[in-house]
């Protein structure tokens, strides 16, 4: 584990008291002990929203170039309906649940993988539609400590509470 990640986990996890994360998630299209290329991955998080129903495969990256990243969602995409079972069967995520990607990359590099993801993901996918839906995009210095509320709890900043 790289030190963003930890961040985005703590963010994560601080944004909605109904969000549970997996760090270091393994996902594979198939069950038994050997996966073939190309249908087993190493997800940074799974974070799983019990108030929204959603699941989210959260990965991480302050590459300069996008290039691992995009190549890792274009392979989620053209496997996304076994990608979904398989959260399904192995999580015992409901089907009726939303699954989708959500990077966190640098701010500067925001619309760059914007561009590069566009094609992959379907603007009108929905639940129960074999097309990835179009991945979350949060920039790394949104995630800082200090700009959600469990630092300002840490530094003393509010009255009364615990």
């Amino acid at each position: 584990m790289d030190y963003y990640q930890g961040v985005v986990y703590d963010f994560l996890q601080e944004s909605d008291g109904a969000m549970f994360i997996k760090a270091e998630c393994p996902i594979q299209l198939g069950r038994g002990k050997t996966a073939p290329k190309g249908t087993f991955w190493y997800c940074d998080a799974v974070a799983v929203n019990l108030r929204e129903k959603k699941v989210y495969l959260c990965e991480v990256s302050y590459a300069k170039s996008l290039f691992a990243l995009a190549k890792r969602l274009e392979a989620w995409s053209k496997e996304w309906a076994k990608l979904r079972a398989a959260i399904g069967r192995d999580f015992s995520i409901p089907k009726e649940w939303d699954v989708q990607p959500w990077v966190f990359v640098p701010a500067h590099l925001r619309e760059e993988l914007k561009k590069k993801v566009s094609a992959l993901a379907s603007p009108s996918s929905h639940v129960g539609t074999a097309a990835m839906p179009e991945p979350k995009v949060t920039s790394l210095e949104e995630v800082a400590p200090w700009r959600y509320r469990h630092f300002s709890l840490l530094a003393g900043e509010t009255k009364g509470g615990c």
